[in-house]
């Protein structure tokens, strides 16, 4: 399949048009091949961007970030080896995820001189807070340092971004009934991996279930919706919505059986 004939289709592409994809992308580093792919694979991306979201940076940026992370796991997938693309990618993604989270996260660098400055500006702080027993002025720091106020100024004003986040800073997990520390962004398992392998599996599967079977299959199973409720919607009895969902568990055992044999 060519660039041209993938922009007529009205579809996701199935496994093995992906894998030719990625074989003709391999071979001819061909731009437009390479935006296929991004936009075939931007789900994954999306995925592990809300996992990550509402813990103190904006969804856009992470998805962002995440995105640039799928770039680089379609430049180094290396098809021979056998891999699963979803299962590559993921942990690329999420490696340029906790790496912006640390960027962002930990202390932004600023020169060394305002650093040392900072440091002089709250020890006088303090001394001549004991001293006069209110609030120092600019001007008093500025003369307690020997130093003019526009400099002690400029260090202020530089210091409020060289601000060092605790890896025990909490986040709350908005919707989740729980809260999360920074410190929980490194090192961990990352369960979303068998999510995304799940949802290859399930596109994949069916593919080859006509329209029945696959209503019957989302409203069991997506929608939790009873043989009834499904009967009554499709206008036929519930016994012959059982019969048919016996038979689309069967195919997906017989697809389930035929992925782990590869």
């Amino acid at each position: 399949m060519n660039v041209q004939e993938y922009y007529k289709l009205d579809r996701k592409l199935t496994k093995e048009e992906r894998k030719e994809l990625f074989k003709k992308y391999e071979e001819t580093k061909d731009q437009e091949i390479r935006d296929i792919l991004i936009k075939e694979h931007l789900y994954i991306a999306e995925i592990l961007s809300k996992k990550y979201a509402g813990r103190g940076i904006d969804y856009d940026d992470i998805y962002q970030v995440a995105s640039i992370g799928l770039i680089y796991a379609i430049e180094r997938y290396d098809l021979s080896k056998g891999y699963e693309f979803s299962s590559f990618a993921t942990p690329t993604i999420i490696g340029e995820i906790k790496k912006y989270f640390r960027d962002k996260g930990w202390t932004i660098r600023v020169p060394r001189r305002i650093q040392d400055l900072s440091k002089k500006i709250n020890t006088a702080r303090t001394q001549l807070s004991q001293e006069y027993q209110k609030t120092p002025t600019v001007k008093d720091i500025a003369e307690y340092l020997n130093t003019s106020p526009e400099e002690i100024l400029e260090t202020i004003e530089a210091s409020k971004v060289y601000s060092p986040q605790s890896l025990d800073v909490i986040y709350d997990l908005s919707g989740e009934d729980k809260e999360i520390n920074l410190g929980d962004l490194i090192g961990v398992d990352e369960k979303y991996f068998e999510k995304i392998e799940l949802k290859d599996f399930l596109e994949k599967s069916m593919v080859n279930l006509n329209e029945v079977e696959k209503t019957i299959l989302i409203e069991r199973y997506f929608n939790r919706s009873t043989q009834i409720s499904i009967a009554k919607k499709l206008d036929i009895s519930q016994m012959t919505v059982s019969r048919i969902e016996k038979i689309v568990l069967n195919k997906m055992r017989k697809e389930m059986k035929k992925s782990l044999e590869v």
